[in-house]
């Protein structure tokens, strides 16, 4: 995954409460396994008139001309809330999305987000209504948002920092400690060895 350092961009505000994760993605989007070739169907109840034919809708805000190119999306309170289907953050990382500042979210797609290298930032309420389309710089190693003259510190957990930072999944992670592993087991296989048998002869 690519390594979360800054990013800076436009703020497309699609604050709204308890967005869930079938909005985002709905299961008909949903025509592979694979992680890519779901940004099309991103938020395809709200972002066309007719998801079939893919007719646009110009009332919502992803349409709007100022929203192209985007990498930061605002949302409201629970965003993310329903299923715990990671095809949702899949297909806003296709579609171009970095980050998103709400004002909270659903802790499983959270998690989801972390493990995708999609950076969630929670912020109080009224601050995120004040950086809609405004230019938003997220800082992630000095952990601040700010824009318009301002800065807003924001707080995440140490170990999902250094996942985003380091562009680290779970298991990435797990292997920057293989020294500390494998020192631990060589210790154990002394102490234990009737754990450790040797593998059969061919």
């Amino acid at each position: 995954m690519t390594p979360v350092t800054t990013i800076t961009s436009p703020g497309v505000p699609l604050i709204r409460d308890n967005i869930d994760t079938d909005t985002i993605i709905p299961s008909r989007e949903m025509r592979s396994t694979g992680r890519t070739g779901l940004a099309a169907g991103l938020f395809a109840p709200w972002r066309y008139t007719d998801a079939d034919r893919r007719i646009g809708d110009a009332t919502f805000v992803l349409n709007h001309r100022d929203a192209i190119g985007t990498r930061l999306l605002l949302g409201g309170r629970n965003f993310g809330c329903g299923s715990s289907r990671e095809h949702a953050v899949w297909a806003l990382r296709e579609y171009g999305i970095e980050c998103i500042i709400a004002a909270s979210f659903a802790p499983i797609f959270e998690g989801n987000c972390i493990r995708n290298g999609l950076l969630p930032v929670t912020l109080p309420l009224d601050v995120v209504r004040s950086l809609a389309w405004a230019m938003v710089t997220i800082d992630l190693p000095a952990q601040e948002v700010r824009a318009s003259g301002r800065t807003h510190r924001f707080a995440i957990d140490a170990e999902a920092k250094a996942m985003l930072a380091g562009g680290l999944d779970a298991i990435d992670l797990t292997l920057t400690q293989a020294d500390a592993i494998a020192a631990w087991t060589a210790a154990d296989r002394a102490a234990r060895p009737w754990v450790y048998p040797e593998p059969a002869s061919s």
